[in-house]
């Protein structure tokens, strides 16, 4: 699989032109869909790009550590509104959520207090409790408030209320299952290494690799494009060894939204991203010397990884290339749509309740999805399904759609023949004229 010649070449056109004017010394990026790499392109020679090449991530790490907080959250360890003095006792911050900081509307300040701990060897998680005073830089849960610091909170939380470090938990619990083997704490060769380039001459200047310690869940590790291909595939198709799709669902669920324009938000962990009428989930990510994006829409399944060894790019920005990039792709090469298949025949109770109804002069279908149902507006083909699923003879769950969490009941006659379906007290007939 891969991109078709014509689009191919627009991407790499546009990565040679962000790498060119924005004076990146590498510049790599790649798109994938349904777990494939559909297209690697790169720009620069320092040094050459290639898919197996190391970048640091920067905040992208963040997703990681969200997302094994949300598998804590499921396993039952902690519920997401317990208050943080629950698992670091003592802190002065104590009276902060777990979902206040996974979504960045803590108010929480947004570095720890000492040297820039991007740049600094950083201590454990011990010396950063002790070092935490009054951090509260806004209201909690009022605006969003990007907070560094509260990342290397959770991390704190889950290494106390697993007894083990945040190193060992995110490699036991996220890259082992999804096979991420060149995703690692400290880079491993072949890694880019990271520059700042001089405004006035055009220098390279070497940066720092630190040990960021208890700071590791905010931004500490290293990747290539073809890892990173894994968990932009996790991100839009759940692996349910490491997470279900409804946590996943509920991640990617705004928390805060960023600008009047709401062309940016965060959810509970994942960045969201929205450019015309789509949406993309992922994060973006910076160290010294390296920038960052993933970019993910779900409904195609399809997604971009950009990295830069420069700390900038002048004139434009990784985040800007990644979702060009996306939006390129999908306006030019559409998800392909899923291969139609028979169904194996419906059980009694649930053909009696397919077919079509109506409710207030408007008419639905229902149709047997597997062991569930899906109920559709026949004159709106466009607004998302209801879907549902059974609890019991006649009582059904919605799970997606406007009537998510609803129950559908079946209301039977006298002779046991299916004549009503009620959801919550909307009443569907199979009588075009029936108005109740």
């Amino acid at each position: 699989m891969s991109l078709l010649p014509e689009t191919g070449r627009r991407v790499t056109g546009i990565v040679a032109r962000a790498q060119s004017t924005g004076r990146a010394p590498s510049l790599a990026l790649a798109v994938v869909r349904d777990r494939s790499l559909l297209h690697f392109t790169g720009a620069g020679e320092t040094p050459p790009p290639d898919p197996k090449t190391q970048y640091r991530l920067g905040s992208i790490t963040k997703t990681l550590t969200a997302t094994m907080v949300m598998q804590l959250r499921d396993e039952g360890f902690f519920a997401l509104d317990d208050l943080l003095y629950r698992h670091l006792p003592g802190t002065s911050v104590g009276g902060l959520t777990l979902r206040q900081l996974l979504g960045h509307v803590s108010g929480l300040q947004r570095e720890p207090d000492g040297p820039w701990w991007e740049r600094s060897t950083g201590g454990d998680v011990d010396q950063l409790l002790a070092e935490l005073a009054d951090k509260i830089a806004g209201p909690p849960f009022r605006t969003y408030h990007y907070s560094n610091l509260a990342y290397g909170l959770l991390g704190a939380v889950l290494q106390r209320v697993t007894g083990e470090s945040w190193t060992d938990l995110v490699g036991k619990r996220v890259l082992d299952p999804l096979g991420m083997k060149r995703t690692t704490y400290a880079p491993v060769e072949p890694y880019a290494r990271g520059y700042v380039v001089h405004e006035l001459d055009d220098s390279l200047h070497e940066e720092p690799r630190p040990d960021t310690g208890a700071m590791a869940p905010a931004g500490q590790l290293w990747s290539t494009v073809t890892d990173m291909a894994k968990w932009a595939a996790f991100l839009a198709d759940p692996a349910p060894a490491v997470l279900s799709r409804e946590t996943v669902d509920e991640m990617c669920t705004p928390v805060v939204i960023q600008d009047e324009a709401w062309t940016a938000g965060h959810g509970l962990g994942p960045e969201l991203m929205r450019v015309g009428e789509r949406v993309y989930v992922g994060h973006g990510g910076s160290m010294p010397g390296y920038n960052s994006q993933l970019a993910v829409h779900r409904p195609s399944r399809t997604g971009v990884i950009a990295f830069a060894n420069s700390y900038s790019l002048r004139g434009t920005s990784v985040r800007s290339l990644a979702l060009e990039v996306l939006t390129t792709v999908l306006d030019h090469e559409p998800a392909p749509a899923e291969p139609w298949r028979p169904a194996p025949p419906a059980d009694a109770d649930v053909a009696q309740v397919c077919g079509r109804w109506w409710w207030m002069g408007r008419e639905y279908e229902v149709l047997a999805d597997g062991p569930g149902l899906v109920m559709r507006q026949v004159t709106a083909p466009g607004k998302p399904p209801w879907r549902f699923v059974r609890e019991s003879r006649d009582r059904w769950r919605g799970t997606a759609g406007m009537n998510a969490g609803e129950v559908l009941s079946v209301l039977r006659g006298p002779d046991g023949a299916v004549e009503r379906l009620d959801i919550a007290t909307f009443v569907f007939s199979r009588d075009p004229m029936h108005l109740a």
